[in-house]
């Protein structure tokens, strides 16, 4: 076996890999062995490493060199002078890494400093493709522990005592999750493991599947063996292609291992895991939907109860997690509850990853403890909000939450909080918004995804969402009428408390948060025909001041409709009946003459 003495890790995330980072690695590989370094230097594909914004991410170990936006004509440099020389590339590190004479490692970078990776360990760090790395983390160390020194019953006690809820939504306490089905009656028991993740905007479990898949596997069957079960299913979206791949290749490796199958670690334990693939519903995140999808059925939530501790997979009792909340198990075994306990708040033990986007400098993934304030997270990790402009809302929970002000950026992130505010946790979307963000069209925004994304068997989702955004629309194109903001609460409460599923029962969350909080947008909207942010197109026009406008004729030259016109060296005019609103004409404009009204 080889003694590496550097390591270049390429992020092998999907993000990256839409940037060419695998032509990337299989320009390393060879510059590397033209320089005859392959018997010194190792490549490794690793997940995400989570700082998106910077991707395609390359890291060189020992330094900790951090390079960002790397490109293929980059990496004979990389090889030639810090690989071969012993030189860093200074030019190509990330922006943060470098502080004038010091060079930062990736853990000392501002992004990464005030995180703290549990369900993430391993993200960026192993070959997700190569059982042996996980091993060598303590892998499958956890799974050992349980079918050789603990009972089932001291499995569930650990989990009920390390107080982990839920990641996928609503934070269930996952002890008594596991308990439930323990004690249910049933011949036959199934582990399932939700990775149907559909929040526009969150790719939390993706990166976990794509960096780390023996996590969720190792963790399910020390669930399988905790509740009495021997199969496990993990229902995971077709549009994510190289988590598919990469939990295959996972399942495979851990069978020929001997970790997945019969007699695991010789102790008469039998348990197997089989992948199963959604076809993009949004409504089979909902778990009884998605017991219906893998059983070959349309996927449509059930009534409960029965919950599907009791009934569930082909009627027998079923235990449901979603990735997150697996990726933390084998972790809580090997340190103790005690240990997990010490991270987070009292109600909201550990940590809690979100996927950061929107209008924030530093998009990716992060893992940040429990009872972190918005403000660090938006401001000392995302970087700040670009272009100088200023805070205004951060919306959690994807369409199931809600729309946090600006004047509440000091609120801690947990469970409670987060639902008292009038929005929630969700599976960790985190979208962040500037003052240029219209929270009306937000609202319709995430309607019209809920709209398209309802399996209509319920009328107060199939019929009343649909209303909802029927009146949005009107709002947000300056048809709005007196008294249309009420009916919009009424129904937004009628279909929250009437719905049949969860899906249905938070849709209307979205609404009703940027109501309390932004209520005097929706009335400028309908009684002022106005939108403050300036964003809604049929409430906008663009007009040139005279007085600064110097007739150069740029404006005219970029409209797409021939709007503009004017003699050369005199003032322009916009013909308001042809302006489609682009504009195109404000942001070329190079005397700022033309205005946004």
């Amino acid at each position: 076996m080889n003694i590496y003495r550097a390591h270049v890790l390429i992020c092998g995330g999907t993000g990256c890999t839409s940037s060419s980072s695998d032509k990337i690695q299989n320009e390393f590989e060879l510059k590397i062995k033209e320089k005859g370094l392959d018997k010194e230097v190792k490549v490794v594909r690793t997940g995400c490493f989570g700082l998106c914004e910077a991707g395609p991410i390359v890291i060189v170990y020992p330094e900790g060199a951090f390079y960002s936006h790397v490109k293929v004509e980059d990496v004979e440099e990389i090889v030639e002078e810090h690989l071969l020389k012993g030189r860093i590339v200074k030019r190509l590190l990330y922006k943060d890494a470098v502080e004038e004479d010091t060079i930062k490692s990736i853990n000392e970078v501002g992004f990464y400093k005030k995180q703290k990776r549990i369900a993430l360990r391993n993200c960026g760090v192993i070959n997700p493709e190569d059982i042996n790395e996980y091993i060598a983390f303590d892998g499958y160390m956890a799974l050992g522990k349980v079918l050789t020194e603990m009972t089932p019953e001291e499995v569930i006690q650990v989990v009920k005592d390390s107080g982990l809820r839920g990641r996928g939504g609503g934070g269930f306490p996952t002890g008594l999750k596991w308990e439930f089905t323990a004690k249910a009656q049933g011949d036959q028991k199934y582990v399932l493991c939700n990775a149907d993740e559909g929040d526009p905007g969150a790719f939390m479990d993706r990166s976990i599947l794509e960096g780390d898949p023996h996590s969720v596997l190792e963790a399910m069957a020390i669930a399988g063996y905790a509740i009495g079960a021997n199969q496990g299913y993990i229902y995971v979206r077709v549009e994510y292609p190289i988590a598919v791949q990469r939990l295959e290749i996972a399942i495979k490796q851990a069978r020929e291992k001997g970790l997945l199958g019969k007699n695991i670690f010789g102790t008469g334990f039998d348990f197997d895991i089989e992948v199963r693939l959604g076809a993009g519903a949004f409504v089979c995140g909902e778990e009884t939907a998605l017991i219906a999808s893998i059983e070959g059925q349309r996927g449509m939530p059930r009534n409960k109860p029965p919950y599907p501790a009791n009934k569930g997979l082909w009627g027998k009792p079923t235990l449901i997690n979603n990735v997150e909340t697996y990726a933390n198990i084998p972790q809580i075994i090997l340190k103790g509850a005690e240990w997990f306990r010490s991270i987070g708040t009292e109600k909201s033990p550990g940590t809690k990853v979100f996927a950061l986007g929107g209008k924030i400098n530093n998009t990716g993934l992060v893992e940040i403890p429990m009872g972190t304030t918005l403000r660090e997270v938006i401001y000392e990790i995302g970087g700040g909000i670009p272009n100088g402009k200023k805070f205004k809302a951060v919306q959690t929970g994807g369409p199931s939450g809600g729309c946090i002000p600006a004047d509440l950026i000091d609120t801690p992130i947990e469970f409670d909080t987060l639902t008292e505010l009038g929005s929630m946790m969700g599976s960790g979307g985190m979208i962040v918004m500037d003052e240029d963000t219209c929270m009306v069209d937000i609202a319709r925004f995430f309607l019209d995804f809920t709209v398209e994304e309802s399996c209509g068997k319920c009328p107060p989702c199939r019929i009343g969402t649909k209303r909802m955004l029927e009146i949005l629309e009107k709002i947000t194109s300056g048809k709005g009428e007196p008294g249309d903001i009420e009916k919009l609460e009424r129904l937004a409460k009628t279909i929250k408390s009437a719905s049949l599923c969860g899906l249905g029962q938070t849709a209307p969350n979205p609404v009703l948060s940027t109501l309390k909080y932004f209520r005097h947008e929706y009335e400028a909207h309908v009684n002022e025909k106005r939108c403050p942010a300036g964003s809604c197109k049929s409430l906008l026009s663009y007009h040139i001041q005279e007085d600064l406008c110097k007739g150069c004729t740029v404006c005219a030259k970029v409209c797409p409709v021939g709007a503009i016109s004017g003699e050369r060296k005199s003032p322009h005019v916009i013909d308001q009946d042809k302006c489609i609103k682009c504009g195109a004409c404000l942001e070329k404009c190079p005397f700022n003459a033309i205005v946004k009204k």
